[in-house]
């Protein structure tokens, strides 16, 4: 299959480029000017020039492929991320990014498959209950985007293509640095995932008809989840923000929810498992 990667330089991006080629995919990578080529064709992929919010531009890099794979973000840093001006440039990437990318897609017609990013954070509070793609959401703040990219997408079904969106759940280790800390209560559930394990599940994808998919390693309580940040990071325990004050801030009050996110629909449609399924010291080493 003839794969472009949005987002190839990405921590999705490259393990996502690297997973492709080792199954013997052509894998192009979309670069965002001539001055980034060098970047991509660091990871494997083949350079094509193309701007995200320019649909003719990204309809020209597009054709030729069968199949396009949008992991492109911009997650602000962990020091600013409690500025709601640092999410901005994500949102862009989502909201206008993926209404570029269908818009381009309708004008190539050998491409097929789409694979569209987002988020598990959209779900509503689920307390002790196993959130499966049915499960309510309840979209806010930054994770809002997350939602309306995945229905910029879904429009392409109508024409005949295959249209996958990721619920990808919280990234953990490599490259995905978190400090330690847990926002909400101690006991209610958190769901991670090593970059390694998305992008694989990301490229399992590929395989899967039609639908929405959690991308998630085996949900932990959040306690087991800050000690492992903590562990990682060499401290004692992690920070504790307690759920009454984090759902009364905007950014926050999302990951302070209950979400006990499964991702059965995915293994059962392509066979995807997690490699590093519990959150532990390996997910913080090389590997």
């Amino acid at each position: 299959m003839r794969v472009m990667v949005i987002g190839a330089t990405g921590v999705l991006g490259v393990p996502a480029v690297a997973r492709l080629l080792e199954a013997g995919h052509e894998v192009s990578g979309l670069a965002r000017t001539a001055d980034r080529v060098t970047a991509v064709e660091a990871t494997g992929a083949k350079p094509v020039v193309g701007d995200l919010f320019d649909a003719a531009s990204l309809a020209t890099a597009l054709r030729g492929h069968d199949a396009v794979v949008n992991l492109a973000t911009r997650i602000p840093g962990p020091r600013e991320m409690t500025r709601k001006a640092a999410w901005a440039p994500n949102d862009r990437v989502r909201l206008q990014g993926s209404a570029s990318l269908a818009a381009a897609v309708r004008r190539v017609d050998e491409l097929r498959t789409v694979v569209q990013e987002g988020i598990s954070f959209v779900y509503a509070d689920g307390g002790d209950h196993e959130l499966d793609e049915d499960a309510p959401v309840r979209p806010r703040g930054v994770t809002a985007s997350s939602v309306r990219a995945h229905a910029n997408v879904a429009e392409l079904e109508a024409s005949g293509r295959t249209v996958i969106r990721l619920r990808i759940a919280n990234l953990v280790g490599g490259d995905a640095v978190m400090p330690p800390m847990v926002l909400g209560a101690r006991k209610d559930w958190a769901t991670a995932i090593h970059p390694l394990d998305a992008a694989a599940g990301a490229v399992a994808s590929l395989e899967a008809p039609s639908g929405v998919y959690n991308v998630g390693a085996t949900p932990v309580t959040k306690e087991q989840l800050g000690q492992a940040l903590a562990d990682a990071a060499g401290v004692r325990k992690a920070r504790v923000v307690p759920k009454w004050l984090a759902s009364r801030l905007s950014l926050a009050e999302p990951m302070a929810r209950s979400q006990r996110v499964v991702s059965r629909k995915l293994a059962e449609a392509t066979g995807w498992r997690c490699e590093l399924p519990v959150p532990g010291p390996e997910w913080f080493g090389t590997r």
